[in-house]
């Protein structure tokens, strides 16, 4: 057994994200034991099938393993015939969790789960007693901090409140609620009324939380709200998604990926703690732990003016730069083809693509970097052979997520070099797709930091503050998403992509008019030139797909009854054409041009819907 120094718990949930496990219920149903047995006892009966729970999330990547205790209170053993082994049975679920973290290589916490007591009729007094009897014994077993989860009420957490004081516990604790969408306990209350301070002289708690009830994206609205309620650290727990109708199914589409996505966003939020509540697997955790260990690192802030005397020289103006920025400048109508870098490194294919749209008139070829984090050739050097080959400008994506902030200043220099001057700025997602999912992500910045760095070098100064001559004379892109379930925050992060040097954005693919004036208008004042992503359909399963798995993209449900309204696939194809010219129709009038994405390189798809 390796012996591991621990920090407070306290101190290592403000300090870093901690990644929390996720369902106990599911995975021991899974495991073949049925729901009329009590759960929480298998902590005494079973302890090799708990035990093994435990190790497959600690394996997982989870920093905060959960007792196997959430039921374990008398009251409610008792319907079983357990009333007597209440405090074995509490003790036996943290003396499980407490082994697994203790043979682990790396520093993991142990929360006892208290869930509420809800039986009708129960006495204030009563209730408060039988927690107290189940927090001293999850206490004295050593739990690190206890979890009162899934409370439907203020009341109930004021009782668990209460029940620490009568115990004589001061352990560290968390008081997570379960709320619906519009972010309101079972009696209504509001999350603000939820997180109150408790009363004078009552503990405080450690970390509020949001759990079970609701998925990812349920739960977004309520994390916002809570965030900007409270400087007390909030944990997220969301279940594994609720179903949703396909194909006259009813599917819960909450793949490790998709939660892993989410999980993206809450930490974006400012959440401290994220982890799975029911329907949640090791599988899901695994993807969570991946996707969050590169954002929770401090980023580097990089200064719009730096603290060298050197002295900053005019930026180029927008008309001088490039062919695509001198229409930009002068409200020309733009036009930009999305083509993805190949697998391989034979790039003629692409190249004979790109050749085609400058036959049909597009202005740029956009190229992403390792979109979902696929392993494809460079695409700085896919942009150059582009340029020099088919003679039209390419548009080069740079993401934050690969390279550290030395060699991602290198890279810009390099394309100031060759004469690639469109530069489209992302943060990027976690690596944990493609054949490499165990990858690290270097996230130094994030957009709006490599934007302040590339208007230095376009002002004559590098990161390190030092002089560089001639200055960089790149066009500054960056990306917008007008369908962001958090839209506040997503207009907020787009003015502050606008203050750092912005000077054109591309947004994500829109399928409905109204996201996109929405976004337009909330961003109108700062007068900068927005080109609309389109993605025009392929196939009925590439609409389904776009709907179900793509978080951030909405596409209406009329469109997908369209695409199915025709069987064959070519057919499909052009009814994809003829949504998205439907499309361009509406939104022309308040852009400055369009980005086509070519789906699945089939670049004659692309050119139709521009053929208008």
């Amino acid at each position: 057994m390796t012996k591991v120094l621990k920090m407070d718990f306290v101190a290592a949930l403000q300090e870093r994200v901690l990644v929390f496990d996720g369902a106990m219920g599911t995975e021991i149903y899974r495991r073949h034991v049925y729901i009329n047995r009590n759960f929480e006892e298998l902590s005494v009966s079973e302890p090799a099938l708990i035990r093994q729970i435990h190790q497959d999330y600690a394996d997982a990547g989870a920093d905060v393993l959960t007792a196997n205790s959430y039921g374990a209170n008398r009251e409610a053993l008792a319907r079983f015939g357990f009333a007597e082994k209440t405090a074995a049975i509490n003790r036996a679920a943290a003396e499980l969790a407490l082994e697994v973290a203790r043979g682990s290589k790396r520093q993991v916490f142990v929360a006892g789960s208290v869930g509420p007591i809800t039986q009708p009729g129960l006495p204030a007094a009563r209730r408060i007693e039988l927690l107290a009897e189940q927090v001293a014994a999850l206490a004295a077993a050593g739990v690190d901090c206890l979890i009162f989860e899934t409370l439907p009420t203020r009341a109930l957490a004021e009782d668990a409140v209460a029940a620490l004081q009568a115990a004589g516990v001061t352990l560290p604790f968390i008081v997570s609620f379960a709320v619906n969408e519009q972010g309101e306990s079972s009696n209504g209350e509001p999350v603000e009324r939820l997180l109150l301070p408790f009363a004078a002289g009552a503990p405080a708690a450690a970390a509020w939380g949001l759990n079970c009830g609701l998925g990812p994206d349920g739960l977004l609205g309520a994390v916002e709200r809570a965030v900007r309620h409270t400087r007390t650290p909030i944990v997220v727990q969301p279940n594994a998604g609720m179903p949703k109708e396909v194909d006259n199914r009813r599917i819960t589409l909450c793949s490790p990926e998709y939660l892993a996505t989410y999980a993206k966003r809450y930490l974006d939020l400012g959440a401290r703690g994220f982890g799975g509540c029911c329907g949640t697997t090791p599988d899901h955790i695994r993807e969570v732990a991946r996707a969050l260990r590169p954002f929770a690192q401090q980023r580097i802030e990089i200064k719009a003016a730096p603290a060298a005397t050197i002295a900053l020289k005019p930026a180029v103006p927008l008309a001088e730069k490039t062919g695509f920025s001198a229409k930009l400048a002068r409200g020309a109508w733009v036009t930009s083809i999305e083509l993805v870098p190949p697998r391989g490194y034979n790039l003629a294919d692409v190249v004979a693509k790109a050749v085609l749209c400058k036959a049909a008139g597009v202005d740029a070829i956009n190229i992403p970097d390792g979109p979902r984090a696929s392993a494809r050739i460079s695409p700085l050097i896919t942009a150059l052979e582009i340029q020099q080959k088919a003679g039209i400008e390419a548009m080069l994506h740079v993401c934050a997520r690969d390279r550290n902030i030395i060699s991602l200043q290198a890279d810009l220099l390099g394309c100031a070099a060759v004469g690639l001057k469109n530069l489209l700025f992302i943060t990027g997602d976690p690596p944990k797709l493609g054949p490499y999912p165990s990858a690290s992500g270097v996230f130094d910045v994030d957009a709006i930091g490599l934007v302040r760095l590339q208007a230095r070098l376009n002002r004559g100064v590098d990161l390190g503050g030092q002089g560089i001559d001639p200055q960089t004379r790149a066009v500054i892109g960056v990306g917008a998403d007008p369908n962001a379930l958090d839209f506040d925050r997503e207009v907020r992060r787009f003015r502050e992509k606008v203050e750092a040097g912005a000077e054109f954005a591309i947004t994500q693919p829109v399928f409905a008019a109204e996201p996109l004036f929405r976004f337009l208008d909330a961003v109108a004042d700062l007068k900068l030139p927005v080109l609309a992503g389109v993605w025009p359909l392929a196939s009925y399963r590439n609409a389904q797909f776009m709907k179900n798995e793509v978080p951030g993209v909405v596409v209406p449900d009329e469109l997908l009854t369209r695409m199915g309204a025709v069987e064959s696939r070519d057919d499909q194809r052009k009814i994809g054409i003829e949504i998205a010219r439907e499309m361009v129709a509406k939104i022309r009038h308040r852009l400055a041009g369009l980005q086509v994405s070519a789906p699945m390189g089939n670049v004659a798809t692309a050119l139709a819907v521009l053929s208008t």
